[in-house]
């Protein structure tokens, strides 16, 4: 690990984090996909990617961030898509540190 430079080892970390999240929102691409749909699960995964992303951004640069806050945001929507009763915006998971999220083309 002393070798791997700080940006891969967030990049790797946010990644796990995205992969689980999208299990989590039932996203998988198995036939099991819904047997491991967990929305409260998903919440806690996808609010910690945001706190990794909103803290590490800064020092990751726009090339590395540009990409990890897009994975969030298909993340935040999707997590919006798959809810029976919608988060208000602003209020779902990581919206308190990434700002309301809304589905392209959607007023705001």
């Amino acid at each position: 690990m002393a070798d791997v430079p700080a940006v891969e080892i967030v990049s790797a970390a946010a990644i796990h984090l995205m992969s689980a999240a999208a299990v989590k929102c039932g996203l998988a691409e198995d036939e099991d996909a819904a047997e491991h749909k967990d929305l409260d699960e998903a919440r806690t995964l996808i609010t910690a990617l945001a706190g990794l992303v909103t803290a590490a951004a800064p020092a990751l640069g726009h090339h590395h961030a540009a990409p990890l806050r897009d994975g969030l945001r298909s993340l935040q929507l999707a997590f919006r898509e798959a809810s029976l009763v919608p988060d208000a915006p602003g209020e779902g998971p990581g919206e308190k540190l990434t700002g309301p999220v809304y589905p392209r083309g959607a007023g705001r």
